[in-house]
Parts: C-alpha cells; sequence; structure tokens
C-alpha cells in the first residue's frame, strides 16, 4: 500500500477519491479548488509548444531523411482519415439502433437558447471560410505569435520547415541541432518538476466537478451518456485493439504502460495535461523522434476518434428527441460534415458543442436550438471524450511507426511488459549516429523525468 502511495499513478487515484469525497460532503468548499486543476493545466500548455518545436525538429534533422519525414506525414494523413470515418460511422449506427432519444418528445420551440450564448463567439472559428480558411489559419501571422497563442499545428507547420532547413544545411546546422537537443532536455526536465504537481491538479478539477454539479447529474440523458461510453470502449477495445495486433503488440498492455497519463486525463477531461509525458514514453518505447513528433501533435487536431464519434451521436440523439425525421441523404451529409468540422476543433473553448453546432448548421432538417439537450451532460462525456481521443493518437503513433519500420520491436515488447527500465539505456552524445528516438539523451532524460 504505501508503495502504491508513492507512485504518480497511486497519488493520483487517491486524489481523485478525495476530490470525489469533499465534492460530495463539502460542496461549496471544493467547489472553490477549481484553481488547482487549472493551473496544473497551465504549467503544462506553458511548455507544449516549445516542446513540439524542440521535438520535431530534433526528429527531422536526426533522420536526416526528408523522403521519410514526408512519408510518415502522407502515412499519418492517411490513417487518420480512415479511422475518423470509422467513428463517425459507429456514432451514427449506435444512434440508430438503440434510439437514445426516442420518446422525449422535446418541442424545441419551448427550449432555452440561453445557455448556447457562450459557445457563439467560438463558433465562426469553425464554421467561417470552410475548406480553405482552415488550411489558411494553419500558417501562423507570425512565428512568434504561433508560439504566444499556443497553436500547435502552426508551430507544428514551423517546426517542419524549420527542421528540414536544418536537414539541408548539413554540418553547418549541426549547432543548432544540438541547441535545439539540448533545449528539449531542460524541458523535459521542467515536465518532470511539473508532473510531481498532477495529484493536486487532479484533487482540484474532480473537486470542483462534483462540487458544482453533483454526481446527480449523470441521471439526466443517462441513456446518451451510457451510450456513448460504450461506443468509446467498442472502439478502443476492438478497432483500435486490431490495430494493435496488427502492429504486433497488445493494446491492454499500452494501456496499462500509459495508466498514469490516462488517470490525469479522466479527472481533467484534458488530454493536453499530458501530452508532453505521452510523447516522452512514445518515444522510450523505441518509436523514432521524428514519427513521434509529427504523429502525435497533429493527430490532437486531426485524429479526435473519441470526438468523432460524439459528434454523430449526439445529431442522431438531438434529432430522436425531436422527433425530426432524418432521411439517408441527411446521414451522408453529417457524416461528410463531420469530417470537415472535427479538424482543428482542439483549442477552441467548447469545442465538442462549437463542432456539434457547425455539423447541424449544414443540416436544417435538425433543429440547432437541440444543442442545449446536451450540454447539461457535456462534461461527463468529455470524460471519455479526451480518454477516446488520447489512446486513439497514442495507437496511431504505434501504426505508424510499425507501418514506416521506425520501431525497436522487442524494445516496445520489454517496456511493455515492464522487463525494460530507463536505466537499461546507455546516454548517447548529442551529435551521435543514433537512430531517432533510439537511446538519445533527450530520450533517456525524459524517461528519468517520468519515473
Amino acid at each position: 500500500m504505501f508503495r502504491f502511495a508513492k507512485s504518480l499513478f497511486g497519488q493520483v487515484v487517491i486524489a481523485l477519491i478525495l476530490g470525489v469525497a469533499l465534492g460530495l460532503f463539502f460542496p461549496e468548499f471544493a467547489a472553490k479548488l477549481k484553481p488547482l486543476g487549472d493551473g496544473f493545466i497551465k504549467l503544462i500548455k506553458m511548455i507544449i509548444p516549445l516542446l513540439v518545436f524542440c521535438v520535431v525538429v530534433h526528429g527531422i534533422a536526426g533522420a536526416g531523411d526528408l523522403r521519410r519525414v514526408g512519408r510518415v506525414g502522407v502515412k499519418a494523413l492517411i490513417y487518420f482519415e480512415v479511422l475518423t470515418t470509422i467513428a463517425l460511422g459507429l456514432g451514427l449506427v449506435l444512434g440508430f439502433v438503440f434510439h437514445p432519444g426516442t420518446g422525449m418528445n422535446v418541442d424545441p420551440s419551448k427550449l432555452d437558447a440561453s445557455g448556447l450564448s457562450a459557445y457563439a463567439s467560438n463558433a465562426d472559428k469553425l464554421t467561417s471560410g470552410g475548406t480553405v480558411d482552415f488550411i489558411m489559419k494553419l500558417i501562423p501571422t507570425t512565428i512568434g505569435d504561433a508560439f504566444a497563442k499556443g497553436d500547435v499545428l502552426q508551430v507544428l507547420v514551423f517546426a517542419v520547415l524549420f527542421g528540414c532547413a536544418l536537414t539541408l544545411l548539413g554540418e553547418r546546422g549541426k549547432p543548432v541541432a544540438t541547441f535545439v537537443d539540448a533545449l528539449s532536455l531542460i524541458l523535459f526536465k521542467i515536465m518532470g518538476i511539473v508532473i510531481k504537481l498532477a495529484p493536486l491538479g487532479v484533487l482540484g478539477a474532480i473537486g470542483f466537478t462534483v462540487g458544482q454539479y453533483g454526481i446527480g447529474s449523470l441521471k439526466q440523458l443517462g441513456m446518451l451518456v451510457l451510450l456513448f461510453y460504450v461506443a468509446v470502449f467498442l472502439f478502443v477495445s476492438v478497432v483500435l485493439g486490431i490495430v494493435m495486433r496488427l502492429s504486433g503488440l497488445s493494446l491492454f498492455k499500452l494501456l496499462r504502460y500509459l495508466r498514469e497519463e490516462l488517470a490525469i486525463v479522466f479527472a481533467t477531461t484534458s488530454s493536453d495535461a499530458v501530452l508532453p509525458q505521452i510523447m516522452a514514453k512514445l518515444r522510450r518505447m523505441g518509436i523514432g523522434d521524428s514519427t513521434v513528433g509529427l504523429v502525435i501533435p497533429t493527430g490532437y487536431s486531426f485524429n479526435l476518434d473519441a470526438f468523432s464519434i460524439y459528434i454523430t451521436l449526439a445529431a442522431v440523439f438531438i434529432a430522436q428527441a425531436t422527433n425530426t425525421p432524418i432521411s439517408m441523404a441527411d446521414l451522408l451529409t453529417i457524416l461528410a460534415i463531420a469530417l470537415v468540422t472535427s479538424k482543428g476543433a482542439h483549442g477552441v473553448p467548447g469545442s465538442a458543442i462549437v463542432v456539434l453546432a457547425a455539423t447541424l448548421h449544414a443540416i436544417p432538417a435538425i433543429p440547432a436550438i437541440g444543442l442545449v439537450l446536451v450540454l447539461s451532460v457535456d462534461w461527463f462525456m468529455g470524460i471519455a471524450r479526451a480518454l477516446g481521443n488520447l489512446i486513439g493518437n497514442c495507437v496511431a503513433t504505434v501504426a505508424i511507426a510499425s507501418w514506416e519500420g521506425d520501431i525497436d520491436r522487442e524494445r516496445a515488447r520489454a517496456v511493455l511488459d515492464g522487463t525494460h527500465s530507463p536505466e537499461d539505456e546507455p546516454l548517447a552524445e548529442p551529435d551521435s549516429p543514433v537512430a531517432a528516438g533510439h537511446g538519445s539523451p533527450v530520450v533517456a532524460a525524459a524517461a528519468h523525468g517520468m519515473h
């Protein structure tokens, strides 16, 4: 028991239980703990843009082959679109098979739209300009603006250009590459310090939620919430399980390996809170720097599996709850529109509601005011969304690394089996010709910082 309490996972679990207890018995006090959770997430977000930049640049420069980097990017986008389509289809199928909204008989004219006002200002970020505008938004106004706003995709675009230029410079670029590698070491050390505060962040986040909304919040629209959790579970266990099996590794062992990060995401409903640790752990598994650096940040906006399930399931639910008949053409339209609107939603406040609004905007038959129905349970569904998205991105990294041959399978199996420890890894010099992500000083320092 003492050993469990000393581990980060044990401390996070204890904080979860304590937060729920405080929320139940001292709700007013628990609601005041919100700054603990917000502060923890802000500390993590503080280093994410610069960390993503360093990891991507280090990976591309270490790979030394720009054609391989391009292949990884193309394969990632193909994988994302295929899995996103499967997730969107699963949401539609389950919605029509189980009819979660049937029988509610909601009159849209009697719904109060005031609850949606907080999301109106963000809707333009996803609905205006279409695909072309979205692509233009990937290009930062200035380099500093991308880092200042913390826009991971814009930072990623600049990092890819920087890494390619650094590679083309050859020997002349080595001093800069060495500096970026050293900066990565510092950032991972900072991460190691910040992550020790995770239990406090979890305590604040879960305490506030239970104190503010109560356990009984789940009773409302319980069928929708339950069905969504079942859908995410099926997608993770079946679809992602098959992907992992094809990659030669075990999904269950991967989830066990990432249990600390999953516990943090469960409490904070934010996958941002664990992005640096996830990248460090995947690299420790033996996946190359360039693959981790490209797939994970891109996946945070392009590979939202659980988010995709939510969009189509909620759209069908609203149609059923308001007795709105929808045709097969409407269903296909929902599927097509959601493929676009779900991209780039990461980082937009209230993104789930905003994206759902953007999707319904293209289907006039379904009353958009029905969004009010899912607001009360959005946080609870957000837990499964965040967990499903995170697991999906981790599996995507493993799959693409296997597809590209950029993973040390023996090392990955040893890490997942728990027979490999960070102390077993020899430190390499920054300029040594070590395969990207396999024994670099950044990986070793990250692994030490995580455990």
